[in-house]
């Protein structure tokens, strides 16, 4: 910790203002959009950062190894309650043992992962699962629907986080290629070299759609995503909105914004003296697809109406 932080938190501490730890595997200036909203959340329940709240950020920039020593870090901090945003972040500020709350935002099935111990009664900590994992077969079948020439479809998968995860993910999205009777190749990429390499050997592979796993790491790397995939031609389906609105084809999945948004909410909650364990566990109930028309003209697709008027936001 800085210099600078230490003072922040020691002010803190002295104005008897709580400070939260926010842990996240993804990068400040991608995720500023979805930090605002977490702030907005805070505002909900009364907590403005810098009068009534101090939050300590810790970043990883989509390298996992680093969540480790981030939340070591944090919990040797004062703190009054954590946030983890993603899955590697919660499962890491779940192995320091950190005894205060922990408010969290995670894709997979948080009681299989160990987060909690029921969705309804969680226990020290709570959150919203975010609940992207389980439409990735549904994500290729609307995207088949925009490309049905696409007889064989790239799937960019991070296995760092977990192989099990990533296989799951994989298995879903090729039940749906089978269905469809399109090839599916799988690409594994854990790094930045390793995105621009795996979209070379899906080119090779023959690959002309792609579906990327919802994963903290990719959502790091979104621009070099969408740019590499505009360069290739090679239109992708994503898991948020983010994806689109910076020139990817299209997205379809929860809003990202709004579930920062609620995890702003359940930490103001925790903060006023509300125990985790009598917050149930969130799951959005409403999923969105945007569509960039820009880029699908770029790509020389024509959007059939039944997806026009499925959309809820179509970017111009």
């Amino acid at each position: 910790m800085t210099a600078a932080m230490t003072t922040q938190v020691v002010r803190a501490q002295q104005s008897g203002v709580p400070v939260v730890g926010f842990l996240s595997a993804r990068s400040p200036n991608e995720a500023a959009v979805h930090t605002n909203a977490f702030r907005r959340g805070l505002e909900e329940m009364g907590y403005i950062e810098g009068r009534d709240v101090t939050v300590q950020y810790r970043w990883a920039n989509g390298d996992y190894s680093q969540l480790q020593p981030l939340a070591a870090d944090l919990v040797r901090q004062p703190l009054s309650l954590m946030v983890a945003g993603g899955d590697p972040a919660a499962q890491a500020a779940k192995a320091t043992g950190f005894e205060a709350p922990l408010v969290f935002v995670v894709g997979q099935d948080p009681v299989q992962a160990g987060l909690v111990t029921s969705m309804n009664r969680p226990g020290k900590a709570t959150g919203v699962n975010f609940f992207t994992g389980d439409l990735g077969g549904k994500r290729l079948e609307l995207l088949y629907a925009m490309v049905p020439s696409a007889r064989v479809v790239g799937l960019l998968l991070n296995p760092r986080f977990g192989t099990e995860r990533a296989e799951q993910h994989r298995q879903a999205v090729a039940t749906a290629a089978q269905t469809l009777g399109c090839e599916l190749v799988a690409q594994a990429a854990t790094t930045e070299t390793e995105i621009e390499a795996g979209f070379a050997a899906l080119v090779r592979a023959g690959a002309t759609a792609l579906v990327v796993q919802n994963d903290p790491f990719f959502d790091s790397q979104r621009n070099q995503i969408v740019a590499l995939s505009s360069t290739h031609r090679m239109p992708g389906i994503f898991h948020i909105r983010e994806f689109p609105a910076d020139g990817g084809l299209m997205s379809y999945g929860a809003s990202l914004s709004d579930t920062y948004r609620q995890v702003g909410v359940y930490a103001g909650k925790v903060l006023r003296g509300a125990k985790p364990n009598d917050l149930p566990l969130l799951r959005p109930t409403r999923f969105e697809m945007v569509i960039n028309m820009k880029s699908a003209k770029t790509l020389g697709l024509a959007v059939p109406q039944s997806i026009l008027i499925a959309s809820d936001e179509l970017i111009e």
